[in-house]
């Protein structure tokens, strides 16, 4: 589920690491998940799409979290940065993917699934939290100069296949 999150969310690693249950906010009309210290501590929101909420109330039916989304062994601490990295390793191997990389490939993957779709730079820029549209642009190189996204396509029915993997 950790996987899937930062898939659909965009998260950095620590960010989902250090998810509580209380910064998913499903209201109908602000859907978001809530990203309360990102990097260099600033706040930021992200997208929540509603098969990921769907998934996540899944979740958390059957392993009733407390505090923290994704935790530890014990339950009781946020799920530690290195569990989460064996964890995506661990499913790269199940699903025989040899390329090297750890989770942040997830963050990148969401960005370029989003420019794919005809999302804005600006946009993604801050769904990502970057304070630079720099750093952000440098996900330009990585979508094919054939790609030319349907006109009817929604950017956010990319990430809506998650619960078909």
């Amino acid at each position: 589920m950790l996987l899937q999150t930062i898939y659909a969310t965009g998260l950095r690693v620590s960010e989902a690491c250090a998810l509580k249950v209380s910064d998913i906010d499903s209201h109908r009309d602000r859907m978001c998940v809530r990203v309360d210290c990102g990097k260099g501590g600033k706040g930021r929101y992200t997208l929540l799409s509603s098969s990921l909420l769907e998934l996540l109330r899944c979740y958390v039916r059957c392993e009733r979290p407390s505090t923290w989304l994704f935790t530890d062994n014990s339950a009781q601490q946020p799920m530690y940065i290195d569990m989460a990295q064996r964890a995506y390793r661990g499913a790269c191997a199940r699903a025989g993917i040899t390329k090297t990389g750890g989770v942040h490939t997830l963050r990148h993957c969401f960005a370029t699934h989003l420019l794919e779709g005809g999302v804005d730079l600006y946009t993604i820029q801050k769904l990502l939290g970057h304070s630079h549209i720099s750093t952000t642009g440098r996900y330009l190189h990585l979508i094919s100069p054939q790609f030319r996204p349907s006109k009817q396509l929604d950017p956010l029915d990319l990430l809506a296949g998650l619960n078909d993997c």
